[in-house]
């Protein structure tokens, strides 16, 4: 039987040579390179469900200052050879699209005493906890309370306008966009949820710059974005107290403002059903978390 042979002519294999450069290249491309800054703190508690340490740390140089903030912990080893009380040095590690966790996390010694800083007393939202009727000015430039959502299912999360980390507010702010979308999909679910996100600079985000910055990230001047999710601010001397029931620490720098990231699920009988404390958290998880509420609470 005579066999059917099939040559490669060279117009044919300059195609094959240009497509498979093409699918190596496409292997091949980079991640974000990893940045790495070192840390020496104390470990205050440790979250093994949640996979991170609650850290107080020393300044980091020309990256961060001294704070008491929580950090994610990809080994889970590394949570049962630790505990509270210990001093360790480890690596901050911050990878764009990744977020930021712990690293070569080594303890140094011990302390059983409690930390000196004020901040220590840092106040960890627990589901159950009664939130209280924090007052804030939107951005219409109206009071609006955390008591006024009572009865619907209120996700909170902590930004300001001008955060220059990726993995900060701007990521918080596109997934509460992402969430926002999906509500519009969801007519009955999006009746009973409302979004609220509390800027932590409220010396500068004003009601003007919040309502420019609701606009930029929708992408389309229309107020009715208002009626789902609205922007507000804490007076200035009312931060401190709004920012610690929330487990939020932050510390501002000539206009940077260094801050470990809050957002809570606020169940309609006005109680923490659900809190995250970093960026282990997607617009899913709300929406799953904003339905379980209001099932819950049926």
């Amino acid at each position: 039987m005579a066999r059917t042979r099939t040559f490669l002519t060279p117009q044919i294999l300059a195609v094959l040579v240009a497509i498979l450069s093409f699918v190596a290249c496409k292997q091949k491309e980079p991640e974000a390179p990893l940045v790495r800054h070192p840390l020496k703190g104390k470990i205050l508690s440790i979250d093994k469900a949640g996979s991170s340490l609650m850290v107080d740390h020393e300044a980091i140089p020309d990256f961060m200052a001294a704070m008491i903030m929580p950090y994610p912990i990809k080994d889970p080893a590394v949570l049962e050879k630790v505990k509270a009380g210990d001093l360790i040095t480890a690596d901050v590690v911050m990878q764009e699209g990744h977020g930021y966790w712990l690293e070569n996390v080594v303890v140094t010694g011990h302390e059983d005493e409690p930390p000196a800083k004020p901040a220590a007393a840092l106040h960890i939202p627990a589901p159950g906890d009664s939130v209280p009727g924090f007052l804030l000015t939107n951005q219409d430039g109206r009071r609006i309370s955390t008591a006024a959502y009572h009865g619907k299912v209120l996700l909170l999360t902590f930004i300001y306008t001008r955060c220059p980390f990726p993995e900060f507010c701007p990521r918080v702010s596109g997934e509460f966009l992402t969430v926002y979308h999906d509500l519009q999909k969801d007519p009955a679910l999006a009746g009973k949820v409302r979004l609220l996100s509390v800027s932590l600079d409220p010396a500068y985000d004003t009601p003007k710059v919040l309502r420019e910055y609701a606009f930029s990230l929708t992408k389309k001047r229309d107020d009715a974005v208002f009626r789902q999710w609205q922007f507000a601010a804490p007076e200035v001397s009312g931060l401190p107290k709004m920012a610690n029931y929330f487990g939020l620490t932050y510390q501002e720098d000539k206009g940077v403002i260094t801050h470990s990231l809050s957002t809570a699920v606020i169940g309609p009988d006005g109680k923490i059903f659900k809190w995250y404390h970093g960026s282990d958290w997607k617009a899913a998880d709300l929406m799953k978390d904003a339905a379980e509420a209001l099932r819950t609470s049926a």
